[in-house]
Parts: C-alpha cells; structure tokens; sequence
C-alpha cells in the first residue's frame, strides 16, 4: 500500500525559538541603552524559514510513524477492521513556509503546500476490500492527524535539542585580544514588530583581567527605516569609546622614543649635542648626554559620529628626559601635543576593521627647565614617530577588528555602511554555511 496524504500545517506560534534568544545570555540593567542593535527584517526571516525547512524536511525523512488501526460499520453487513503498520515516510515536499513576528509575543512558523507520501503495510478483516474504498476520507484523515502530530512534534524537538544550542551560539562575550573582550549580553528580550526582528545587546568592550564599570552610558539610537538587507547592526559610538577607555587605562596608546629608534639616516639625534643649536643651556648643562621622550594620550580618545564622518582629536602630553651617567633620568621640559584625525570604519564577512587617516601633530612648549627654546625640531620629530610607528601600530590593531555577534556558520555578504549621529548603522545580507 502506498497511502499520499497531502497536508497543510497551521500557523504555530514558537516562544521557544525567543526562548533560545533569552538563553543566550542574562538581561543586562533595565533602562540602560544597547550598545547594538542587531535587526533581522523580513527578508532575513524569510530566509532562515527557508533555511529550516530544508532541515526539516530532511529530518521527516528520518522518522517513523506509528502503526495505528481502525473499525467501520456497515449497515446491513456488519463491522470490518484495518491495521497499518511498518509506515515510513516514502517522499517528502515542504514547498512553502513562512516565518512572521507576533508583537508583543514572538515568532509564528506557518508550513503549507506540503506533499508527504508514506508507504507501509496494511491488512483489511472480514474481506471487506471492495468497500475501503468508502472509507477513504476517513483513513486519509487519520493520517493526516498522524501526520500533522508527528511534524509538529519533530519542529517543537527541532526547537528544544537543535534550534536552542544552536542560538546559543550567539557569542555572549567574545575575545577581542589578549588585552580585551566584548560583552554581547541580551538586554532586554527580543522585539518583534510588523515586519521584523530587534535583539538589544551591551556590546561593552572591557578588560579582561579586571572589569570595571563604565562611567558613560550608551546614547538612544533612532534606527533608519531601511529593508533592503536581510540583518542591519546599530553599533552605538559607545562600543568604540569603551575600547579606547580600556585600551588608553592600559597605557597601550602611550610612547617613548629614544635615540636608538631615530633612523641613522636622520639629521635630528636624541641628543643634547644634536639640541645646541636652538637649546644652548640644555647641552651646556647636560653635555654628550642621550635623551629620551616620552608621550601619553591624557584621556581616552573620543570617537565622534556625525553623518557620513567619524573624528577623534586625541591630545597628548609629551615629557623629554636628559639621561644621567648613573641611569636617572631628569625632567627637563614637558609639551602639549595635539591633532585631529579623521577615521573610516568597514566591516567583512564577520567583523568590523578600521582604520585612522593620519594627520600631522602640533606641539606646544608647556614646561622647561632649560629656558625658552623653538620646538620645531621636535615637533618634525615626533610627526615622523607618530606617522610612521604609532599610528601604524593603532591601525595594525584596527585592522584585525572586532567581530559582530553572529550565530556560528552565518556568514554576511553585500555589506552597506552608513554613518549617522552617535552610531554606525551596517546592512547585509546572510548565508547560511551548511556543514
């Protein structure tokens, strides 16, 4: 026997799929803003419907049905009996699904079209065969039922063993480097609207030797009306600026030059010798003696976001030492540095790099204990350090980025940026890596 039922599954509401989201990680403080925003509209939904119900198929094809048995009376003849049994499903077609918010509730899964043929054993007492065929509606309705029972059952154990470790995989904090981590805890619980999906994140960059709290709190951002990428990320200036807090506590932005580092092809020398010409008390005071300067960022630099642009104005204080025979060190004058640079931010298949444009510093004479002096000189060398080194090595860290809080085997591509005020708004579309 070789029964086809064609079946159209009801529309089913799953809290279990905002439950895996809630799963991922503890609600952060209530009435704190997100640091990010990640936004799945209803082309993403779409999409990862599509995505499940090629695994479900797959898994119907799996299963076994339970044998089941029926009676019938026929009036004027008497009563017959069927059995089914040894059922398995033959062909499987899941031709349509859909994946729809539910505000203020959650996720509906909704699968029609769907054409199942089941193939099996069967046996009819009484030699009633001719008349099965009467029955025919009343069988298929049993399968049906059977049918129905079984596919919602494999979708809610999908939902439980598959679906919930597999949103787990939603980094909570991830490792940025040795030095740093992001927090990417849940908020609030997930938002669900007309026609997509809002996860609230901390998205706090910290120190992950020892966490301490952030003194600032994370503006509001008005997302863009934008549906024409399947997820959208509102990165908040709040998860750059904790990275600079962190990164500056460390002392990673500060600097220290010495001769050894000028290039010998250079015609300035961390010298007094080479400082006589415009410092003449310093190389009578300190003859043939090495200096050394070194330079620290005062506060942690703030990024700033303005529509289509990104700045920062970093000011830095710089200290030049004489060093003694007997390895001391003597203050001698102290300069204020500063610039303003401009920065680009992009992001790949599963991070954000970025990367500062380098602009020229200006240096002002705070303090001296040497007298008056131009700072010229100094100020062409410490352009030719900070181009050269410093800011290669910020970049070098910008480039390797920090990563966006992806579910595992997602990967983004025709990526969109925008810039608007207080926050990076990034678009893309999703593929699923099959493994």
């Amino acid at each position: 026997m070789h029964p086809d039922s064609r079946m159209g599954a009801p529309a089913r509401v799953l809290p279990s799929l905002l439950l895996g989201l809630l799963l991922a990680s503890s609600p952060g403080a209530p009435g704190a803003n997100p640091g990010l925003v990640a936004r799945i509209t209803d082309q993403g939904l779409q999409y990862v419907a599509k995505e499940g119900l090629v695994a479900l198929q797959s898994e119907l094809h799996r299963i076994t049905l339970p044998d089941f048995t029926g009676d019938f009376k026929i009036k004027h003849v008497g009563r017959g009996h069927y059995e089914f049994h040894s059922l398995h499903i033959h062909s499987c077609e899941l031709l349509s699904s859909a994946l729809t918010p539910l505000p203020g509730q959650g996720l509906s899964l909704s699968i029609s079209d769907a054409s199942i043929r089941v193939q099996g054993d069967w046996k009819v007492r009484k030699s009633f065969l001719w008349l099965l065929n009467l029955f025919h509606n009343q069988i298929e309705s049993r399968f049906r039922e059977i049918l129905e029972s079984k596919v919602c059952e494999i979708i809610q154990k999908s939902v439980t063993s598959d679906l919930q470790p597999y949103l787990q995989t939603l980094p909570v904090t991830t490792e940025i480097d040795c030095l740093a981590g992001i927090d990417y805890s849940l908020m609030e619980a997930p938002r669900a609207a007309a026609q997509m999906l809002d996860v609230m994140l901390k998205a706090e960059i910290f120190n992950r030797e020892h966490r301490t709290p952030v003194a600032f709190l994370a503006p509001v951002m008005s997302l863009p009306e934008e549906h024409t990428r399947m997820v959208y990320f509102a990165i908040s200036d709040y998860v750059f600026n904790t990275a600079s807090l962190v990164y500056h506590e460390a002392g990673y932005l500060n600097f220290s030059i010495t001769d050894d580092v000028v290039p010998p092809t250079s015609n300035i020398r961390l010298t007094t010798k080479s400082f006589r010409a415009f410092v003449p008390r310093l190389a009578k005071r300190y003859p043939n003696m090495n200096l050394e300067l070194q330079g620290r960022v005062v506060s942690a630099p703030v990024l700033n976001f303005s529509p289509g642009n990104l700045s920062l104005a970093p000011q830095m204080e710089v200290e030049g030492f004489v060093l003694l025979p007997n390895s001391a060190r003597e203050l001698i004058f102290q300069l204020g540095v500063t610039t303003n640079l401009s920065a680009t931010l992009t992001f790949n298949a599963s991070k954000i790099t970025g990367f500062l444009k380098p602009e020229k510093v200006q240096v002002e004479l705070k303090e001296s204990k040497v007298g008056l002096f131009n700072v010229e000189l100094l100020e062409a060398l410490l352009n030719y350090y900070i181009l050269n080194t410093l800011y290669s090595e910020v970049n070098a860290k910008l480039a390797s980025g920090f990563p966006l809080p992806l579910l595992k085997h997602i990967q983004l591509y025709d990526p969109v940026v925008q810039i608007h005020k207080d926050f990076l708004f990034l678009g893309a579309n999703i593929q699923y890596l099959r493994v």
